[in-house]
């Protein structure tokens, strides 16, 4: 037996992208080939797509898992890696998309909608494609990205143009069953509907649909009853059409009283989509007058709701009586909508570069972590996916993108000490202000950063306050610099005979030790003990 479903929760994973490859040209009489490894593909994404031929979401409520396929890795040779298989999901029309917290992501109107539920991860790249003039050989590559992660909730809407509304067993089941092909489940007790019937009326020239939808009680705004959830389906009606039973036995109940606690009910439930449903236009129906005194009860109420402003319609379900009537009337509150509606033109693909002072990252002080921070900006945590933390040269190369966005001067402006904890999305390390960024490395050992190995290095802070030494300039906020001004005066100071320790190029003398510059500084600006003479003028003598 078919099933309806109209509210399904699908738990998304989109592909991972395929690793970058590093690898070297190998041929005979060429022992220079250099990079050539390929780049890692795409992961596959996850799409939903309106499918006109499908009308409920029954498949996901039984497979709510789905998953895209991952990108292949890089090869050598220059071959790259081949793209995830993406995952299309067929969804019906109407199907309204929300997220984990009920926030509406997408509405898929119109066939052929397609809405990217998860994006895939890109591939990372190969060292043939890192290869630059100071890093001719890279001996690493970028690793892929993962893919997104989505939990979703998939709503459908129904897309008819007659709502029918009204207490249970008021014979809207039976109202659907003669006025088109369709066939609900009729019977004599309460909620016998448990799921919207969607049927087609042809009146002339009109074509339209019509929704049952299960009878509403008073509270069924506020989840009494099966009102709450199939309330949405009556949001994207044209008309509203009030079916109201004059035969019923209840005590206290009557089709004024009905339709006041069903128009209370409708003005509480708040559509996401639409506007107020009290703006929709209103048709009452008058059912079961095949009864004698439900006939009696039918043409005594006529007239007081005809002042109120409905349209009123004495119909029999089991006669047939006063339907042709009511078939007409609402193809011609639904041409008039048609008419009315204006025409849905598809959106364009506007694209938005981002700012060019856009902040692209954050430093914040990490709140559980003495002397910690936080690091935060797309940029600086997905060059952290993609770096592969067992090769010493792929840590280099992201201190020195890290270094090129500015995260290390904002680290020493923020009064970042070495060894302080950094976090950087899933990655937390002890910073080491001294790395040097961007510089010349002499090719070693493949997957090997000699920077990474240093003890004595200068940091940004030093870096900045030689150069404007160099320039005869006072150093500004002389309080960040690791290294004592009169140290970095003497490293700029040239030896007898010899060129400066420090240039535009960076260290000019790699055997230049920085102890031995402290002593000789300390040595020149001590007073000589009694007895001997300064080590300057041993030097000269």
């Amino acid at each position: 037996m078919a099933r309806f479903v109209d509210r399904a929760v699908l738990h998304l994973q989109a592909g991972d992208g395929g690793h970058g490859c590093s690898s070297v040209h190998r041929e005979k009489f060429k022992p220079l080939g250099g990079p050539d490894g390929g780049n890692g593909g795409n992961g596959g994404d996850v799409t939903l797509i309106v499918d006109p031929n499908v009308h409920t979401l029954l498949d996901f409520h039984f497979h709510p898992h789905a998953k895209a396929g991952n990108g292949k890795g890089g090869a050598g040779d220059h071959r790259e890696g081949a793209n995830g298989t993406g995952l299309e999901l067929n969804v019906p029309e109407g199907t309204v998309v929300l997220d984990g917290h009920g926030n509406m992501l997408a509405d898929l109107i119109g066939a052929g909608t397609r809405y990217v539920a998860a994006k895939g991860g890109r591939g990372g790249l190969g060292n043939a494609a890192l290869a630059s003039r100071a890093r001719k050989a890279p001996g690493f590559a970028l690793l892929g990205e993962p893919g997104d992660v989505a939990d979703i909730t998939l709503e459908l809407k129904s897309m008819a143009d007659v709502g029918l509304v009204g207490f249970p067993s008021a014979g809207k089941s039976s109202l659907v069953s003669v006025l088109s092909a369709a066939k609900p489940k009729i019977a004599d007790y309460p909620f016998t509907t448990l799921e919207p019937n969607l049927g087609v009326v042809t009146a002339g020239g009109e074509i339209y649909t019509i929704a049952d939808v299960p009878g509403l009680i008073p509270g069924a705004s506020q989840g009494k009853g099966l009102g709450l959830e199939f309330l949405r389906h009556i949001e994207r009606c044209s008309v509203l059409v009030h079916v109201v039973d004059c035969a019923t036995f209840e005590s206290g109940r009557d089709p004024v009283s009905d339709i006041e606690a069903l128009e209370a009910e409708l003005a509480q439930y708040t559509p996401s989509l639409s506007d107020d449903l009290a703006e929709r236009p209103r048709l009452v129906v008058l059912n079961k007058i095949d009864v004698p005194e439900a006939r009696e009860l039918a043409e005594f109420v006529q007239a007081d709701l005809e002042e109120a402003g409905y349209r009123v319609f004495q119909i029999s379900t089991a006669s047939h009586e006063g339907l042709n009537a009511l078939k007409y009337a609402m193809a011609e509150v639904v041409a008039a909508d048609r008419t009315a509606r204006p025409v849905k033109v598809a959106p364009r693909l506007i694209v938005r570069p981002a700012a060019f002072d856009e902040e692209q990252f954050k430093v914040v002080v990490d709140p559980e972590v003495d002397g910690g921070f936080i690091v935060t900006g797309s940029r600086p945590e997905r060059w952290i996916l993609q770096t592969d933390f067992n090769n010493d040269e792929a840590v280099g190369y992201l201190a020195d993108r890290l270094a090129r966005l500015g995260v290390e001067d904002k680290l020493s402006k923020l009064g970042a000490k070495a060894g302080a904890p950094v976090q950087i999305g899933p990655i937390s390390f002890d910073w080491e202000p001294t790395t040097l960024a961007g510089v010349n490395l002499e090719p070693i050992e493949r997957g090997f950063d000699p920077r990474l190995e240093q003890i004595d290095r200068v940091g940004a802070a030093d870096r900045k306050a030689l150069h404007r030494l160099r320039r005869g300039l006072e150093v500004e906020n002389p309080e960040l610099v690791d290294t004592d001004i009169e140290v970095l005066r003497a490293r700029l100071a040239p030896r007898e005979g010899d060129q400066a320790a420090w240039d535009d190029e960076g260290w000019a003398d790699p055997k230049w030790d920085l102890h031995e510059a402290t002593e000789s500084t300390r040595n020149e600006t001590e007073p000589a003990a009694e007895g001997e003479q300064p080590r300057e003028q041993e030097q000269r003598r």
